[in-house]
């Protein structure tokens, strides 16, 4: 791997280590696809997660939103880097969902570090190089706007106290 990202070769380490580490915790008895995600916080601190299978397939958690789940509800919503390990080699990449997932709290210069099941085996791609032309938080129009439904206020200001943000947003209401 010639580049770093700005990450020093002790973080990468860690990084491998703990996304091997959060393999581990995978509850996959369907699948048997083991997947663990480690978070490097733009503090320094580490959230790591794992997919989590459920009898009803849709409801499955990809090991990288339970990471990213995680660390929001810890108040990290900043990351310098993102590790996933898996058992397959190649190394496989963030499924549509979690590029999509990851894009709401990084933009696409964070590097995804994913290793494979061979010793030193790693694939490093940004996710804008994942997912080029991403939509994300700085493309929905209005953000004070936004900011105000949100919160509520806009809500009842402009006497539309009934619909949904989502609604409202979108020119539903």
């Amino acid at each position: 791997m010639s580049q770093t990202y700005g990450l020093t070769p002790e973080e990468i380490q860690e990084l491998s280590k703990r996304a091997a580490a959060a393999k581990d915790v995978s509850y996959s008895p369907y699948s048997n696809f083991r997947v663990g995600c480690a978070l490097l916080c733009e503090d320094g601190s580490w959230v790591i997660g794992a997919n989590i299978e459920n009898a009803s397939y849709p409801v499955t958690i990809c090991a990288e939103r339970t990471a990213l789940v995680k660390a929001i509800t810890e108040g990290k919503k900043r990351f310098r880097a993102i590790g996933l390990s898996v058992d397959v080699s190649p190394p496989a990449s963030p499924c549509g969902m979690c590029r999509q997932f990851i894009r709401e709290f990084s933009d696409g210069s964070v590097p995804i570090f994913m290793y494979g099941k061979e010793v030193g085996e790693c694939v490093v791609r940004t996710l804008g190089e994942l997912l080029p032309m991403s939509f994300g938080p700085d493309d929905l129009p209005d953000r004070g706007a936004r900011s105000q439904i949100l919160s509520g206020s806009l809500l009842v200001n402009d006497n539309i106290a009934g619909l949904c943000h989502t609604c409202v947003l979108e020119g539903l209401g």
